[in-house]
């Protein structure tokens, strides 16, 4: 089969995983809570070794409310934005790049959140998979952002045979389509976390697993043998 043939077979298996998935996950969207562009950034750069639940406590409860502008992030000194963001982990690191980004943001953009993933990525402590979901979810640009569950699944899956994020980055974009690559990441990311799980993935519940060649599928649990009568074993007569 030609490579041609191979893709064009890929981009109607993916178009039905897509379309299978959207049924599964109605509600899938980022996990991440933000109000602006400039949240999403920073929440973004407290989401790193941290889960989407901790970052959004922070956030929400304390970050977004005390800190509205890049200079607020500058003035203050780092240990108190130390202490402010100590629960997502990292922090002294995290602290240096919400400063330094947010000081970059004053410098070279008037303290607004670039639209172009060379301006984004020129950013401190800002690679490609934070830009496009930024260009994604805060602009609307179609963007794929390549986290750990887009990773996962996207190699279980057959999509891509890459390890390198930006690698499975340019291989999805030859195979999803394009009004489709924000809703992709966001279904990907919620299967990751209900269903394509890391360790055991939860395959019999799966509605892709016949499109899917992942080679090490769990199986069903068998069911449970009956209970014998009264708890005696199958050979044991009543007295």
């Amino acid at each position: 089969m030609s490579s041609n043939a191979r893709s064009a077979k890929t981009v109607q298996r993916v178009s039905a995983i897509i379309t299978r998935l959207k049924r599964l996950h109605p509600d899938a969207k980022l996990a991440l809570d933000f109000s602006s562009p400039f949240e999403l950034l920073l929440a973004l750069i407290l989401a790193a070794q941290c889960t989407d639940e901790k970052v959004n406590e922070v956030t929400g409860s304390l970050l977004f409310k005390k800190y509205r502008s890049p200079a607020d992030y500058v003035r203050v000194p780092a240990a108190e934005l130390e202490a402010d963001i100590r629960p997502t982990g990292f922090y002294r690191n995290k602290t240096r790049s919400l400063q330094r980004c947010c000081q970059a943001l004053i410098e070279r953009f008037d303290g607004q959140v670039p639209r172009t993933i060379e301006a984004l990525t020129s950013l401190p402590g800002v690679g490609r998979k934070t830009a496009n979901i930024v260009l994604g979810n805060a602009f609307g640009q179609p963007a794929i952002g390549v986290d750990t569950h887009v990773m996962r699944l996207s190699q279980r899956l057959g999509f891509t045979t890459q390890q390198d994020p930006d690698k499975i980055e340019a291989d999805l974009t030859q195979v999803v389509p394009r009004k489709d690559w924000i809703r992709f990441c966001h279904l990907l990311q919620f299967h990751g976390r209900r269903v394509c799980v890391a360790r055991k993935p939860r395959c019999p519940d799966c509605p892709v697993r016949d499109l899917c060649p992942y080679p090490d599928k769990t199986a069903a649990t068998p069911a449970a043998a009956p209970r014998p009568a009264f708890g005696r074993s199958a050979g044991q007569r009543l007295a």
